[in-house]
């Protein structure tokens, strides 16, 4: 039994600091230059502005925010496309609470539900499938961003929707696959990085085996790690400590829940239901094979194949969501940050989403 109160306890935070600042002087001292590495989650990205760990080490440690953030991710023709789903007559919305209040071209669903629309906010796709069972005569379609942490949760509603034989139940896929867009960044060679926190919750489902190609294509190393300070810091520690060995590896700490081969009952939900496809994000145009989409023979199931929903080309903004999420910028950089985008008045979805980067600089790291 692993005691997680550990992970958080204050002096061994404080020492995990410290150790972690003193490798980073020797990296600094060695290169002449600080470490930069890229947290790949959303939940690390708002874990270690939270926890101020950002904050203690930005003068030793440069850690950038990563394509990790679902809702941040999905490009805007997709988010305006889901939005206008909520218009079509006979219908039950179910989403996570994320995507209410995110900003399309015309409207947000919050909007709509304040106009009368059934949408819902639910915690699990399961939940939308049980909406469906108690509502035959309305059609219900569920939401269905996000990374391999969710997918096969996507794949379970898919299997009781067919259990169940409901006709009035789909899901809109816009799913996202860490490896193809990890690739799109390593080859663009527009961020010059020195290690990936590789996240938690996802390495739960894919594993470590998965992130191979990151030390035998890339020659970059990668730590998985847990949300805790001290987890959050030991891997950076162990990347640093890496660095400075000149070795080139993928470590799992975070074993107590992730194995090297990941959760084979959920990969094998994803293989039965699902098929990779080419996938829209935010700022990198179309990853091929990026996302999941619902095989042919559920297709019965598929909210882009039941509803014809056209949408013209997105509003232009001067948010810059789409350089913030390829670790280009910071959301400081960007001109609309706590000025026209604030969390109460959102022009961008890292603003809202509880993985946005620029809600987290927001919260925990603007200077007032």
């Amino acid at each position: 039994m692993v005691n997680m109160e550990l992970f958080s306890e204050p002096t061994l935070t404080r020492e995990s600091v410290e150790a972690v600042i003193d490798l980073a002087k020797k990296f600094k001292k060695e290169k002449g230059r600080i470490p930069v590495f890229m947290e790949v989650c959303g939940s690390h990205t708002m874990a270690l502005a939270k926890t101020g760990i950002k904050t203690r080490l930005k003068d030793y440690v440069h850690l950038i925010a990563g394509p990790g953030c679902p809702v941040c991710v999905t490009d805007q023709k997709s988010i305006d496309a889901m939005i206008q789903l909520s218009e079509e007559s006979n219908t039950i919305l179910c989403t996570f609470g994320d995507m209410m209040r995110v900003p399309g071209s015309k409207f947000t669903l919050m909007k709509a539900k304040t106009d009368g629309k059934d949408i819902r906010v639910v915690y699990s796709p399961l939940d939308s499938v049980k909406i469906a069972e108690e509502n035959p005569d309305k059609e219900v379609i569920f939401l269905g961003i996000g990374f391999e942490t969710t997918i096969p949760i996507l794949a379970l509603a898919v299997r009781e929707a067919t259990r169940k034989e409901l006709k009035n139940y789909s899901i809109w896929m816009t799913t996202k696959l860490v490896e193809p867009v990890l690739r799109v960044l390593l080859s663009s060679g527009d961020v010059k990085l020195d290690g990936f926190l590789l996240p938690g919750q996802v390495s739960i489902v894919i594993g470590k085996q998965s992130y191979r190609y990151l030390a035998e294509e890339f020659d970059i190393s990668g730590v998985i790690t847990g949300f805790e300070p001290v987890q959050l810091l030991s891997g950076i520690y162990k990347l640093l400590h890496l660095q400075l060995e000149k070795k080139v590896k993928i470590i799992n700490d975070y074993t107590y829940v992730v194995r090297d081969e990941g959760n084979a009952a959920a990969q094998c939900l994803m293989e039965e239901y699902l098929e990779a496809d080419d996938e829209a994000w935010r700022g990198m145009g179309t990853i091929p094979k990026s996302g999941l989409v619902l095989k042919e023979q559920y297709a019965q199931y598929d909210a882009k194949k039941k509803f014809n929903i056209l949408v013209g080309e997105p509003r232009v903004t001067k948010c810059r969501c789409g350089e913030i999420v390829r670790g280009l910028i910071t959301p400081e950089e960007c001109v609309l940050f706590n000025k026209g985008c604030t969390p109460t008045h959102p022009i961008g979805p890292c603003m809202v989403s509880t993985e946005g980067t620029c809600a987290a600089h927001y919260q925990f790291m603007r200077e007032v």
